[in-house]
């Protein structure tokens, strides 16, 4: 932490000083994976981090106490486009920022809606001054601009924020993805702009990470990449992946972005994915993940385990008194058996919801935790070839 006074004024002055810290603390020899530690206002994150989305406030099925405590997620994050329209920033500011409203004293990151305002491509228009949208919910009609959603993202408080962007389909031809960034890197200076003419409003720092685009075409990754690089910034984030890409594409992506993107700085890859991708990606240098996975899958009857995944609805569960997951990465793993957690999903009981987001989200968790563990004692390589095939595996 950046505080040596007790003067509450000394305290903001010293917090806004320090801002957000990465330590590189060990490198894999045989490849690009690194173990780190982010400091923030809010707390340390050990690097690599998986962490938990909470798009409205909270993640879906999970108490904030079981956050803490049972899968111990050092960050969570929240989404600009959801909490500007529900419950608003007057709300929030009222309530003195994300924090103190949904009860979180750890770190957060905001994702800035262009994922959310990429994926009502019916109901949007982009244009240079931003990007006209109606809402999802009532249909009413909005205007995200950089500068405005860098306001809003001063009134959410989150100790990370990120850049307003177009998040570029997938499968976009090469023109379009080069107009894209294009409109991205102008949106980009404006953010800046916006981020260093405002301060934050809750007493610590806020760093902004800007978003590397470019489709699937690796002049324009690298051209991104170069010009995010030569930003500065705090940290650095990797978007515009994992939709509709092969997956190859995406690994090949992060290598070429990553042979840029400064070594000291922390790397975000965004909505990212799968154990498996999270693994391979981590080999490829990245640090930072963030994905519904877990609680969607979850919440849908697929367990995640490092032997596999399980689909609980499956009749062959009905008779097995095992538990969960006898590696026991959160309370919920020994405490229920799969049969009973068959049944409750099957019965539409929300407690099964509940069990399976804890149990999935606990174990990304240790899935990252134990990559860091390897990274350290310099066996990472041969420990996540083995990992990858297990993980592979359908039980």
């Amino acid at each position: 932490m950046c505080v040596e006074s007790s003067s509450k004024g000394e305290i903001i002055k010293k917090y806004y000083l320090c801002g957000m810290t990465f330590e590189v603390l060990n490198n894999d020899i045989h490849s690009n994976a690194r173990a780190g530690v982010i400091t923030t206002g809010h707390g340390v994150i050990e690097t690599p981090i998986f962490m938990p989305v909470g798009t409205q406030g909270t993640v879906k099925a999970v108490h904030m106490a079981e956050l803490r405590e049972e899968i111990n997620a050092p960050v969570i994050l929240g989404n600009t486009y959801h909490l500007y329209l529900r419950p608003g920033t007057e709300i929030l500011e009222k309530a003195g920022g994300l924090h103190k409203f949904n009860g979180w004293d750890r770190a957060i990151l905001t994702d800035s809606g262009g994922f959310q305002v990429f994926s009502l491509s019916e109901n949007r228009k982009l244009h240079e001054e931003g990007a006209t949208f109606r809402s999802h919910i009532d249909g009413s009609k909005h205007l995200f601009t950089p500068e405005n959603v860098m306001d809003i993202q001063r009134s959410i408080g989150a100790d990370i924020i990120m850049a307003f962007d177009e998040c570029c389909p997938g499968d976009a031809d090469y023109e379009y993805a080069k107009r894209s960034l294009g409109l991205t890197e102008r949106w980009l200076d404006r953010c800046f702009k916006r981020f260093n003419e405002t301060g934050p409003k809750y007493g610590y720092t806020q760093s902004l990470f800007p978003i590397v685009q470019g489709c699937v075409y690796p002049d324009l990754r690298k051209r991104a990449a170069e010009y995010i690089a030569g930003k500065g910034a705090d940290g650095n984030a990797i978007g515009g992946l994992a939709v509709g890409e092969p997956t190859e594409k995406m690994y090949e992506m992060i290598e070429v972005v990553n042979e840029i993107l400064p070594k000291d700085k922390p790397r975000y890859l965004m909505g990212v994915g799968t154990p498996v991708n999270i693994l391979e990606a981590i080999e490829r240098g990245v640090d930072m993940f963030d994905c519904i996975m877990p609680t969607r899958n979850g919440r849908n009857g697929q367990l995640f385990t490092r032997f596999g995944t399980i689909n609980i609805k499956n009749r062959k569960w009905a008779g097995d008194f095992s538990p969960v997951d006898p590696d026991a990465h959160t309370a919920v793993d020994t405490a229920y058996s799969k049969a009973y957690l068959h049944h409750l999903i099957k019965a539409d009981e929300i407690l099964a919801l509940q069990i399976a987001s804890i149990h999935n989200l606990g174990f990304y968790l240790w899935l990252v935790r134990e990559a860091r563990t390897h990274i350290i004692a310099g066996d990472f390589t041969s420990w996540k070839s083995g990992m990858v095939r297990q993980l592979s595996n359908r039980l």
